[in-house]
Order: C-alpha cells, then sequence, then structure tokens
C-alpha cells in the first residue's frame, strides 16, 4: 500500500566503519567547576581549526550561510568526543573548500544548554545535519567516518531526499529488532503493512533509486504537488486511469486499480488523473473529454507512444493484463485523430488528419507538402498566410498539393513532430520518403523549393522552432 507525504516515515540504517563505541547513549551528566564567563551576543562566526563555533546568536546565522551544515554537540570532558575531535578537525579542513557546500561546526553543548534543549541532545557527542536553513528538521547522524564513500553517499542522497527522514546507526539492539546485517538500508513506511524494506549495499544510485521506488504511493493522483515526483521517479511508462472522483463508481475502479500495481513496481508507474480537478488539463494531450472518464492510457514519456484498451475493462486482472502486454510489445500505439472533415479538399490547402494522412501524404501520384502546426503557435499563424498563398498559387497543379495538419489532436506512426511549425515534404512515388524544409518561410522560397523537387541551395536561415507540450508537471 502506498502512502502520502505526511504518513512518511523512513529511517535508513548505515552501518559504517566506527572509530569510537556507540553515540548518543545516555551518559550522566558531568559539571564541570569553573568561572562563568560573561554571555556572548554577538553573531559573529569564528573557526577553531577549520571548525565553526556556534553559540545560541550566531547559530541562525550559521544556517542561513551555509546550505549543509553538520553540527557536533559535545561536552569538554567526554572521552567519546575527545576521541572524535582529530577527525573532526580533518574532515572539516577538507570539506572548507571542497565544492559540496558541507561545512563543520561544534556546539558546546554543557554551555550552550538552550540549544541542546531545543535538539534533544541527551548525550554526547551528538552529531545533526543541518540542509537549506532548516532548523527545524535536521538529519541525524551518529557516525564517525566522515570522509568514508558510504558517509559521502549518505549526505549527498539525504540533501536531495527534501520528503525523506534520514538516520543512521550502528546500534546493536537495532540490527537485532529489525534483522539486519551491516552495510544495510532500511525503509520503514507508517502504513498498514508498511514494514521494513531492506537494500545490500550502499551503491549511490542503487540507494537513490531504492528511495525514490519505495517512497512513492503505489498509484501516484497527478496534481501540482505530485508532478515533480512523477516525473522525477525516472520511471518512463506511465499507466493513467481517468475518472470524475465526484462520482461514486468511478472512486470504485481505484480499488482495481491499486491492486494491479504491486507487480509493476519500478517499471510502470500508476497514475490517477481526475478529470474534474488538476487533471484536466492532461486531457487535450490524450485527446480525451471529460465525459469519456473512466478510461485508461498507457504511455511512454521517452518515445511518446500511448496505448488503449481495446475495450476499457477495470478488474485488477485485466489492468495488469494490459499492462504487461504492452510492456511485452503485444500492443500496437494508440494514434489520436479527428474525423476527416467533409470539406477537407476544397479549399487550396487541404486539410489533413490522423485517419486520412497515409492516403493523401504517400499517394503515388502526388507531391505533397505539408504544414504540421498547433493551433496556439504564434509562429504557425504568422505564417499562416503565407502557406494560404502558397495553396491560393498551386491549387491547379495536379501534381502538387500544399496541406495542412494539427499536430496536437492528430498522430502519425513513426513521425514525431517535436516543433512547430514543422514542414515536410512528401515527394512523388514508390519510395515513400520524407524531406523536412529547413529553410526561410517565404513564397518565393517555398515555390523554388517545389519547382526543384523538393530541393534547395544550402539553408541560410534557420526555421524557428517552438517546443512541442506534452505532459509535462503541473504548476501550481
Amino acid at each position: 500500500m502506498g502512502c502520502s507525504k505526511s504518513q512518511l516515515l523512513v529511517v535508513l540504517l548505515l552501518s559504517l566503519a566506527w572509530l569510537v563505541p556507540s553515540w548518543g547513549e545516555d551518559e550522566e551528566a558531568q559539571v564541570e567547576e569553573g568561572v562563568v564567563e560573561e554571555e556572548v551576543v554577538s553573531d559573529e562566526l569564528l573557526e577553531e581549526e577549520g571548525v565553526l563555533v556556534l553559540h545560541q546568536h550566531n547559530f541562525e546565522r550559521a544556517l542561513h550561510e551555509h546550505r549543509l551544515l553538520l553540527v557536533e554537540f559535545y561536552a569538554p570532558w567526554c572521552g567519546h568526543c575527545q576521541a572524535l575531535a582529530p577527525e573532526f578537525t580533518r574532515a572539516a579542513g577538507i570539506l572548507k573548500n571542497d565544492s559540496t557546500g558541507l561545512r563543520l561546526a561544534k556546539v558546546d553543548a554543557t554551555e550552550e544548554t538552550h540549544l541542546s534543549a531545543e535538539f534533544g541532545v541527551t548525550g554526547y557527542p551528538v552529531l545533526k545535519l543541518f540542509r537549506d536553513g532548516n532548523r527545524t528538521h535536521p538529519i541525524d547522524f551518529t557516525g564517525t567516518d566522515l570522509q568514508s564513500k558510504a558517509a559521502q553517499g549518505f549526505y549527498e542522497i539525504a540533501s536531495d531526499a527534501v520528503d525523506v527522514p534520514f538516520g543512521v546507526s550502528n546500534r546493536t539492539e537495532l540490527f537485532q529488532k529489525y534483522s539486519v546485517i551491516p552495510d544495510t538500508v532500511c525503509l520503514f513506511k507508517k502504513v498498514r503493512g508498511g514494514g521494513a524494506r531492506h537494500l545490500l549495499g550502499l551503491n549511490k544510485e542503487e540507494l537513490s533509486r531504492f528511495i525514490v521506488l519505495h517512497s512513492l504511493e503505489l498509484v501516484m493522483e497527478f496534481t501540482s504537488q505530485n508532478s515533480p515526483k512523477i516525473f522525477g521517479a525516472k520511471i518512463l511508462n506511465h499507466l493513467l486511469l481517468f475518472i470524475n472522483k465526484t462520482l461514486e463508481a468511478h472512486l470504485e475502479i481505484l480499488g482495481s486499480f491499486r491492486a494491479a500495481a504491486p507487480p509493476f513496481r519500478g517499471q510502470v508507474l500508476f497514475v490517477l488523473i481526475d478529470v474534474n480537478g488538476e487533471g484536466a488539463q492532461v486531457l487535450q494531450y490524450f485527446g480525451l473529454k471529460s465525459h469519456e472518464a473512466p478510461t485508461m492510457r498507457f504511455i511512454n514519456i521517452e518515445t511518446n507512444r500511448k496505448y488503449r484498451m481495446a475495450t476499457d475493462e477495470f478488474t485488477s486482472q485485466a489492468v495488469g493484463s494490459f499492462a504487461q502486454a504492452v510492456l511485452d510489445g503485444k500492443v500496437q500505439p494508440h494514434l489520436m485523430s479527428e474525423e476527416v472533415p467533409e470539406d477537407w479538399d476544397k479549399r487550396p490547402v487541404k486539410v489533413l488528419v490522423g485517419k486520412n494522412f497515409e492516403q493523401v501524404a504517400y499517394d503515388e501520384t502526388k507531391n505533397v507538402f505539408v504544414k504540421f502546426y498547433a493551433p496556439w503557435c504564434t509562429h504557425c499563424k504568422e505564417m499562416a498566410p503565407v502557406w494560404e498563398e502558397l495553396g491560393e498559387k498551386y491549387k491547379d497543379h495536379e501534381n502538387i498539393i500544399i496541406a495542412k495538419l494539427d499536430a496536437t489532436a492528430n498522430e502519425i506512426m513513426n513521425l514525431t513532430i517535436r516543433g512547430y511549425p514543422t514542414l515536410h515534404y512528401f515527394p512523388a512515388g514508390p519510395d515513400r520518403k520524407m524531406i523536412e524544409y529547413k529553410s526561410a518561410r517565404d513564397l518565393e522560397t517555398f515555390s523554388k523549393f517545389l519547382e526543384n523537387g523538393g530541393m534547395l541551395p544550402a539553408e541560410k536561415t534557420p526555421p524557428v522552432v517552438s517546443r512541442v507540450p506534452g505532459l509535462q508537471p503541473a504548476t501550481a
């Protein structure tokens, strides 16, 4: 079962090469006798051997000036702290001039009692990693090998996984409780049946993918909040269920859709589209109307190929079988097409759609010059009058056809339109050739191109191309 951001509780247990005994264990407080110094009120950041010296007055400044700040809370009399000091200082010197942006700092927890209380420091030493000035959610770090590859991987992944709390430990009782061995990563979800998931090894790429896959819900709803996760998951295959969440009958389908998802984790991302909510913006991209819900579509976001069931069936078995059939290459891509207009060939510029494109563009007796456009594209609108002039000029030529196709509503097999307008010339003959036109967009140059059989001298003016909009992350 998936879990939402508020439900997610993750603990990663990384067993490192420890230099000293377990940290953070409760020790009896010891008080040194001495003279109480006058309170420091300046927020100036001072250093000792590359380590920032923090107190309650400059702590906030340090958080804001350093994107990653690893803070040691120590006690001067603590033997573990004294054992750590050389390693901590050495690491500070290395990291001070490193491109990671990580700085090391220390707080005398026996003097800075307010900070100790704020961060729940009860034993010494305690290390906490602060990211991007976030004072309320530091990452606990209890290791001592600060320069190990495992530690560096921890820093990098922890800093990127903004929704995932990180922790490290070498405590024997935790190993026993969760039946784990050293160098093991465990992910815990605070949901019914969530349990612990284990991953052996500390490879950065594997660990990062593990976290992404298992921190996602089994079914992700397409919203402005979730879209960065959907498109950042690096899962190329998406199965989309379009429903109206205001209808009880549609919500019942969601259960079967979710039940089909577990076997495809990591292969196919199951996405819910509410046609009555933020998901409405996705409908046009799939050539759908809200009244067509409930329905499903499968898309590979790398190839942009879309697939649909011959007949929508929403049992968990049918959903799973459909997803597997697409992965196995047993389903043909579904191509969008408008209906053929009754007057498609009555004007100088012929109107093509998916359903009549093959018949017209690959007519062996005709040279067909096609403009692939988007109704919203400024460049297409600017070019429209010239294209109409071109159509008018060649309307009486038996072997030349000037045409246009709305590429946002019609798809052609093996022809991907990546910008608008795109111009393709399909010469007469049996070879099914296609030539992309990339020269000046004026009547004279178009005419020379046509009269020379789709050839021009070296191009001097590259076409202006608009980016093709697709299923992109929503904006708030």
